[in-house]
């Protein structure tokens, strides 16, 4: 032994040849489908025999460090798969064979069908939010590598698949909804000034603030309950009817009682987009999807309160509703 790079080194005493002592190298896949789960093994042989690990084995002479994760991927879980990515290289202390080099990469499946191998006494996946306990850290240096990475791509995606069954679990768009009800006064006091000064409501000019700013901050707390997952149809539309019946009492024009919808609609989407930082792709989401909402949402308001305007005019002239000329005008009808 001698002092050699600073540390004590293994020297032939005949020939002067240092021993190096090397960490060895060992490859890891880590493999997700497409319902977010990743791919582990159970080992059936120490270390860590029982525990689960992402396939995982030593690099042989004469290949690269990635062949060597395609192998032991097709040898451990039976599957054929083509490298994306590096997503963590990591030490470990082995007392079975000393310091070890674990370099991980992400992995795409292209082909096999998931089987043991024989290292392996299970193969199978799991959601990555529900995984067992991993047999080495590496593998958690690696996971956590590989989330960050996909996290927002795959959020966005269930969030996505959420819209069309909003009961399903919780939206990206949902923290934006707290949002928008936490500044509830705000966006109304914006309305406010903005329906009593736009060329697209002059009545909203004669009408008492006083009136309006209770009514559209129940509008609002509709919305929120609505967002929420309060599916009360019955209650926004006899809300919403019952708005469209008290404007036409103060006596505005249907069209401005829609645009006087539309304007609260904007403000709530400009309030929350000029509040948001667009840093990340999800954030754009968030306001993408939240707009998307609000449409659902308006579209709904605006064809009862536009409901109950019509229905009351109907109702003064002895008529009935006609599905077919909903404004009550003729127009629709044979020869106009």
């Amino acid at each position: 032994m001698r002092m050699e790079d600073g540390r004590h080194r293994e020297v032939c005493a005949q020939c002067n040849t240092v021993f190096y002592n090397n960490p060895l190298p060992v490859a890891s896949s880590l493999v997700a489908n497409p319902e977010h789960q990743i791919l582990l093994v159970k080992r059936n042989r120490e270390p860590k025999k029982g525990m689960w690990c992402l396939p995982i084995g030593f690099a042989e002479l004469g290949e690269t460090i990635a062949e060597a994760a395609l192998r032991e991927l097709h040898e451990e879980a039976g599957l054929e798969g083509r490298v994306v990515q590096l997503l963590d290289v990591d030490s470990y202390p082995s007392d079975f064979y000393g310091d070890l080099l674990i370099v991980t990469f992400e992995v795409e499946m292209t082909g096999g069908e998931t089987r043991p191998g024989d290292d392996a006494d299970e193969a199978g996946w799991f959601h990555y939010d529900r995984l067992p306990e991993l047999a080495f850290p590496a593998n958690d240096n690696a996971v956590r590598a590989f989330l960050r990475l996909h996290w927002e791509e795959w959020r966005i995606k269930e969030s996505f698949d959420r819209l069309s069954d909003e009961s399903a679990g919780l939206l990206l768009s949902d923290g934006l909804v707290g949002f928008v009800r936490e500044h509830a006064p705000d966006i109304a006091s914006a309305w406010l000034a903005d329906v009593r000064s736009n060329s697209s409501t002059p009545c909203y000019a004669t009408l008492n603030s006083e009136d309006l700013l209770p009514r559209v901050t129940a509008a609002l707390a509709q919305l929120g309950r609505w967002l929420a997952g309060a599916r009360a149809d019955g209650e926004i539309r006899e809300f919403f009817a019952s708005l469209g019946h008290e404007r036409r009492e103060n006596g505005c024009a249907l069209h401005e009682v829609v645009s006087s919808l539309t304007l609260l609609k904007m403000h709530i989407w400009t309030f929350a987009r000029d509040r948001r930082v667009w840093e990340r792709p999800v954030d754009v989401y968030r306001v993408l999807e939240l707009n998307r909402r609000l449409g659902a949402f308006f579209d709904k308001a605006i064809y009862h309160a536009t409901r109950g305007y019509v229905d009351e005019i109907v109702a003064g002239t002895g008529g009935s509703y006609d599905s077919a000329d909903p404004f009550g005008t003729g127009m629709l009808g044979d020869g106009g």
